[in-house]
């Protein structure tokens, strides 16, 4: 395939993700770009946090021409790259997931099995899609798929700290790790009253498992929690669990990844672009499977505000 540029089109990959995946998918990405003679610079992330750092400083250069950044990682990459270029509304944003969870590359429908499928995608017209945001007090930042309180934020935070993780990575069975978590957390998780506001309705719910807010439906390496969710319709999809047992939290889980989970009478669903939630207790928080702090947190939408090559 022949590559024509139009715009300055520079790499971030984090060598780290998918157990050096990255790596050997960039491998292949470059000998193509070198292949073609194409115009690129690339950089490889040194620590947690450098993608955005790269990105925004990349997005500052200037060069008078509109520039593209290409992620190669995992969900983690990508939250950090878009959170680097959220106020930089002409950068335009290419990903390929090679990732352990690879949500965003299930919500956007991307191609893992063919990374040079980059390369067809940036020919194409850019499409604008929805950002979730999210606020506490000691922050102010983006979200990419989602973000949720109580058990899944507590469950996040295990499966990143789990030495298993690596094993798992390199035997590409890394979906597998939020589900080790899950059993891991689901005996020592103690559910919380909870309080949300959506857009200007207060609801209050009690033995509240998880809330949940969605760009899109998957989160957790492959479940398909908001199944209505879509990353471009002005909206973002709220999830409330409450009042299960230990046994039939774990059968709903069971029911999560075929996106059917939302028919029990224990499951509240809501669309917004303005949710608040707060716990009784402070309830651990997560962006894009990454622990972030504790509740109150307040959730918005900035429609259409990000740029993605699909």
């Amino acid at each position: 395939m022949e590559l024509r540029m139009k715009n300055s089109i520079y790499f971030i990959i984090n060598p780290l993700a998918g157990n050096g995946r990255s790596l050997r998918v960039w491998k292949k990405v470059k000998a193509e770009l070198e292949r073609n003679q194409a115009d690129y610079r690339s950089f490889l992330t040194e620590y947690s946090g450098h993608a955005e750092i790269l990105a925004r400083q990349i997005a500052t250069i200037q060069d008078y021409h509109l520039k593209t950044v290409v992620g190669i990682g995992g969900d983690g990459t990508i939250h950090e790259i878009v959170n680097g270029l959220s106020e930089f509304h002409s950068v335009q944003i290419g990903f390929i997931p090679a990732g352990s969870g690879n949500d965003f590359k299930r919500g956007y429908n991307l191609s893992s099995k063919d990374p040079s499928s980059i390369f067809r995608r940036l020919q194409r017209q850019v499409n604008s899609f929805d950002l979730g945001q999210y606020h506490t007090g000691q922050m102010n930042r983006f979200f990419v798929n989602s973000m949720g309180a109580g058990f899944d934020a507590y469950v996040a935070k295990l499966s990143n700290e789990m030495e298993l993780k690596k094993w798992l990575n390199k035997f590409r069975a890394g979906s597998f790790i939020y589900i080790a978590a899950l059993l891991k957390g689901l005996f020592n998780y103690k559910p919380n009253s909870v309080t949300l506001t959506v857009d200007d309705t207060d609801y209050v719910f009690e033995n509240v498992w998880l809330a949940a807010v969605s760009n899109h439906p998957f989160y957790g390496g492959g479940m398909k929690i908001s199944p209505a969710a879509k990353p471009d319709d002005g909206v973002l999809d709220l999830i409330v669990v409450h009042n299960l047992s230990r046994l039939k939290l774990l059968l709903l889980f069971g029911l999560v990844f075929a996106g059917v989970h939302t028919r029990l009478k224990e499951v509240h669903t809501f669309t917004a672009r303005k949710i608040k939630i707060a716990g009784a207790a402070p309830l651990m928080i997560h962006a894009d499977g990454e622990y972030i702090g504790e509740t109150p947190v307040t959730v918005t939408l900035r429609p259409k505000s990000i740029k993605y090559y699909t």
